[in-house]
Order: C-alpha cells, then structure tokens, then sequence
C-alpha cells in the first residue's frame, strides 16, 4: 500500500512560488530568448577578446594621451610627486585648513608608483607612464567586464558593437586614463553596471560604493539607479549589508589616510561635500559655461554616438522587451546625470567621465535596435526595409568609429607639445650645473608634472604674464608638508604676490608657446634666449573649427594654422 502511494506521488508541479533568485534568472533566460539568444546557442563574447583589444588601446592611451586638465596635474600628479620624491605643488585644496582633497586616493596610486620610483630610480617619466598603464589595466578590466556582460545578457552583437566603441571613442580612449576621481568613479560605474548585469548585486552595489568614496562623491548619482534596484532584486539584507560594509570600510580608512596627511583628525570627503553645496557652491569662482556646454562637448567627444545616446528613450517602445528593465536601468545614469551637470554653472569636461561608457552602451543598443523599427511595422524579416536596416547597422557604426579616430588623432597631434618639450629637459644635463631654475609664464596651465623635471633642476617658478587667480605654491617642508596651513592659499581664487617669480635674469630656462600674435614672444629675443627645442603646437583660435577638431588626410595640416611651444634657455653673458 505505501509503495503504491509513493508510485502515485508526483513531482511539485512547476508553478509553484519559487525564490527570487530563481525567478531573477528564468527573467534572464527569457530576455535572452526574445532577444535571439538561445540555451546553447549564444553564450556570448569570452573574456580573451574583450581584454585583448581592450588592452592594446588602453596601452595606446596609457603612452599617448595628453594631460587634459591642469586639475590632474596639481591636485593629483603634484601631490603623488612629492610623497615619492619630497618636492611638488600644492594646490589650496591640500591646505590642512580646508582639506578637500582625499590622501586615499593618491596613496591608491602610490602602491604602483613607489615600486616603479625605486625601478627606475633616474627617470621620473617612466614612473608618470607606470601610473598611467595602471590606470589604463584598471580601465581595461572594468570595460572588458561590461562588455561580456552584454554579450551574454543581449547577445555578440551587441557586446562586439559596444566594444569597438569603448575601444575607439575619444572620450573613452581620453578619460580611461587620466589620474582622476572622475576617472576613477567611471571605473566604479562600468564595473558595478556589468556586475548588475550579471546578476551579481551584491558585488554590484559594492563596487558602486568603491566608485563614490574612493573617486568622486558626486557620482553618488550615476550609480543611484542601480544601487536601488539591486536592493529591490538581491536578497536585500544581503545587498545591503554588502554595500554598507563596503562604505564603512572606505571611509574610515579615508578618514585615517586624511589624518596621516594633514596631521588632524578631517574628513577629506564631507569637506569637499561642503564646500561645493553647503559653502554655497564656491567652484563658480573658477569658471561657469552655459546650458548647453556639455552637450556640445559630448558631440565633441562622440559625434554621432552621443545623439544617438540621447534617442535611447525613443528605442523603448519598439525594442521594450529587449531593453527593459535591466538596460534602461542601467544606461538611465546619461540622463540624470547630463540634467544634475547641466543645472550647475561651473562645468568642466571631466565632470561627464563617470557615464562615457554608458554613453557607448546607449548608443549601441539604438543602433542594434534599427531593425526593430521596420520588423514591428511591416511584421516580416523579409521587408525591404528591414533588410536595408540591418545593412545600415555596421555603417553607422563605422561612420561614429572614423570621426572619433578623426577626433583623437587631431587632439593627439596638435596639443602634445607640452609633453614632449618637457622631456628635452633631460638632455643637457651635462651642460649645466645643478641649482637651474625653470620659469614658466602663462603655460602655467600645461605644466605636465615635476615628473617632468629632471633632478638638476631645483626649482620651478612662476613668471607674471598676466593670471590673477591663485596658483599652486611648492609643498613647504618648513611650515609641514602636507600638513601645513600656509597663509599665502584662499578658498576664493585670489592671487598672491608671493606666487611670483620677480627675477626673470635668474632664469635658467623658459617655457612659452609661441603663437606668433603681434606682441613680441621671449624667444624672438636671441640676444638673451637660445632656443633648445621647438614643436608645433594648434593654434586654436585661428584655426578653423572643422579641422582643428577632426583630422582630414591631406587638409589637417594645409588648414590649421600652428604655433611653436619652445624651450628656451637664456644666454649667459661671458666675463
């Protein structure tokens, strides 16, 4: 009689309440089915391809990018110099009386750059380029995470079409590897948007806190849409717990790296929180753009990609069971984000870096999507229309990738003069005595670091051309390092004497653009000055736009209009 009822007994039938976990990823299997991914039939992009080309460009970045915002040089590059070597600028930021900047993200940096310092113990530049390829792995791992990702969620297609756009867009191949917060809080967003995508909240929303406490507070906002909805769908105890312990964490070793620092017990990150929206938003004093300031730099940055990223609300209704939720979720950061930015009168171009890559990811989905419009209308993959759409895919595609090589070869060519006329420094070594003194006047703003200073040189100094800001003053061992409170730095952008150089005779060498205008340069004085080095730099107020900003084989050159960035040396009298 038993073994009868057990022989009776049948399996639980499969409607019945399973856990959400088990939902979550019958969800999953099913966007893949309606998206044309089938069980065993698309697995999606494997991690070798991805971190491959990925790499080679990152490394690209790594040894050609340009340092695109003095910002980078001073309250990073500068700050990382002297914790390596005891000499480097310091901005008002790093004054132990305001604090705004976190130690922990320049000590982040320091664990490779240390290494590389005592590698390369003569040469400074390749301990600037050690830090970059860090960066550029960092980049590299994260975008080849996203990229898998879609792949697997949304099929090769897509993965393969974001992919090429990560790898040439200028705005990806610029901020990949710039030494950042905004870098580094991009970092944060593509790996805990790939993480969401995986089904993998917890992680996800880890990583999200990383972004925010360890790169730039303010994209507390770009990670806000997923960091809510892997609470919604994780187990959210577990979630939660993650992502609280995670920020607890981070900040109190942000609180202690700030202690070390500037001697007292401050908070790097509730200062700068402060200072920018409780102080009554001070950073106006350095510059405020218009409304449609970042619209115009992210055409710059992506031409056609961008405007296509903005159509990715109008894909919705057409494409709604590919994309929604988890896509739309993770690429609605572009919106708020560009409407919060848009809102704030200072802007900078860095200020968009934390959703590039989402930038891309939106952009691709639209572009994947094209087909859609016409299967819905015309209800059959033989339309004409539906094949036309299809063959235009990879030639929009294609198009985007060329402007933007475009775009990255003319900013690479024109504006990396600085770079490069730095690194001349190191090749008179010989001809001159220890105790040289390097004066820059107005270039001030492309300093590229005292990684670009050979040690025969002991100083740098700051020649009056005209700036009535604050500049950057050498961290003053005397007064504490980084500890000190000097009374010469103001939170209200306002110079000082004492920023000054006032004796150009003690000058040993002088670094100044030559834009040939009617007032006389330095250099054009041979009876005092001895040009070493000259390399063509844009002039971008005389060149026309469309070819200052894209490079055209044959009429890049023939229609931009150059300068001379020199390194002049002065000319000793003889007895």
């Amino acid at each position: 009689m038993l073994s009868a009822e057990m022989r009776q007994r049948r399996p639980r039938p499969e409607t019945e309440e399973k856990s959400s976990s088990d939902r979550n990823t019958e969800e999953s299997r099913d966007r893949r089915k309606r998206n044309g991914v089938g069980e065993g039939e698309d697995k999606g992009l494997r991690w070798f391809l991805p971190l491959l080309v990925l790499g080679c460009l990152r490394h690209m970045s790594a040894t050609s990018n340009i340092v695109h915002d003095c910002d980078e040089v001073f309250n990073y590059w500068e700050p990382l110099h002297y914790l390596l070597y005891k000499s480097g600028f310091q901005t008002w930021e790093y004054s132990s009386e305001f604090a705004l900047r976190s130690y922990l993200y320049i000590f982040i940096h320091g664990l490779v750059a240390k290494p590389a310092s005592l590698f390369f113990p003569e040469d400074k530049v390749r301990v600037f380029f050690s830090v970059r390829l860090f960066l550029g792995i960092i980049s590299t791992i994260t975008e080849a995470a996203l990229v898998v990702a879609l792949s697997r969620k949304y099929g090769k297609r897509l993965g393969l079409y974001a992919l090429a756009m990560l790898c040439l867009t200028s705005g990806c191949f610029f901020a990949s590897t710039s030494f950042l917060p905004s870098s580094f809080s991009m970092y944060g967003v593509t790996l805990s948007s790939a993480l969401f995508l995986f089904e993998k909240y917890a992680a996800a929303v880890s990583v999200a806190a990383a972004g925010v406490i360890l790169g730039w507070p303010f994209s507390i906002l770009v990670v806000l849409p997923v960091t809510i909805f892997s609470l919604i769908r994780g187990p959210f105890v577990k979630v939660f717990i993650s992502g609280l312990f995670t920020s607890v964490i981070l900040l109190g070793l942000s609180l202690y790296a700030d202690y070390l620092s500037y001697g007292k017990l401050t908070f790097s990150v509730f200062n700068l929180l402060k200072y920018n929206v409780f102080g009554g938003g001070e950073s106006h004093l350095y510059g405020t753009e218009g409304i449609s300031f970042y619209f115009r730099n992210g055409f710059n940055n992506f031409n056609f990609a961008f405007v296509l990223a903005l159509l990715f609300v109008t894909i919705i209704p057409i494409s709604r069971k590919k994309y929604v939720p988890d896509l739309a979720i993770v690429v609605s950061p572009v919106y708020i984000w560009l409407a919060f930015m848009s809102l704030q009168a200072h802007k900078e171009e860095r200020f968009l870096y934390p959703i590039y890559p989402l930038i891309c990811v939106a952009a691709t989905a639209v572009i994947d999507s094209f087909p859609d419009i016409f299967h819905d209308k015309y209800s059959s993959e033989q339309s004409i229309f539906y094949k036309i759409a299809k063959g235009v895919r990879p030639l929009i595609l294609g198009l985007i990738l060329c402007a933007s090589h475009s775009r990255t070869f003319s900013i690479l060519n024109g504006y990396s003069a600085p770079l490069k006329i730095y690194q001349h420094l190191q090749y008179h070594h010989d001809e001159i005595e220890p105790g040289s003194v390097l004066c820059i006047g107005s270039e001030w703003h492309r300093y590229p670091s005292s990684f670009f200073v050979p040690a025969y040189i002991e100083q740098v100094k700051w020649i009056d051309e005209g700036f009535n800001g604050l500049l950057p003053f050498p961290f003053n061992e005397t007064l504490g390092g980084t500890k000190a409170a000097p009374h010469y730095f103001n939170n209200k952008n306002k110079a000082t004497k004492e920023q000054y150089f006032g004796d150009i005779d003690a000058c040993s060498f002088f670094i100044e653009l030559d834009l040939r205008r009617p007032y006389p340069a330095r250099g054009t004085d041979f009876s005092k000055w001895e040009t070493l080095a000259a390399i063509p730099f844009l002039d971008r107020e005389l060149s026309p736009a469309m070819y200052r900003s894209f490079f055209i084989p044959y009429k890049w050159a023939e229609n931009n209009v150059f300068g001379l960035y020199k390194l002049l040396k002065q000319i000793v009298p003889s007895d």
